[in-house]
Parts: structure tokens; C-alpha cells; sequence
């Protein structure tokens, strides 16, 4: 959805956005401990390009990528995800 939104503005964007949401979420599994966590215990990953963040959980070998929201959107917009 939110690629699509960029798309419709340039498919280069979407491209750069991708790329971005990508390697921050490559950071957050090889450097966890560097997200600080949120109120509701799960760790958040700022992208540095575009107003997006991303609240994800860490396990042994991998995160899991809870949601993905604008750093605007009400904080609790996600929160009943696992």
C-alpha cells in the first residue's frame, strides 16, 4: 500500500522506498540491540529517507516485522498485532 502511494508518484520512488524499508530491515536482524524499544516492548526501526517506521519482534536467527507505519499515524495503530 504504501509503495504503491509512492508508485503513483514515481515508480522510482517506490523503487527507493523498497530499497530503503529492505536495508533497514537487514540493520534490524544483524543489530537489533540498536532500535531502541517502544512502549509496547517491541523494538522500532526509523527509516532515515521517508517519514516510516517499523515495529518489529527479535527472536534467535531472524525479527519478525510487526507493521510498518508513518511516523505521524496515531502510536497505536498496529499494537494488537503478534
Amino acid at each position: 500500500m504504501i509503495a504503491a502511494y509512492y508508485a503513483g508518484i514515481s515508480p522510482r520512488l517506490a523503487d527507493a522506498f523498497w530499497a530503503e524499508l529492505l536495508e533497514a530491515i537487514d540493520d534490524a536482524t544483524a543489530h537489533p540491540e540498536r532500535h531502541h524499544f517502544d512502549p509496547s516492548g517491541r523494538r522500532r526501526a526509523n527509516l532515515r529517507k521517508f517519514p516510516y517506521h517499523f515495529l518489529f519482534r527479535t527472536f534467535p536467527d531472524q525479527i519478525r516485522v510487526i507493521v510498518v507505519r508513518h511516523n505521524r499515524r496515531d502510536p497505536h495503530f498496529g499494537s494488537r498485532r503478534a
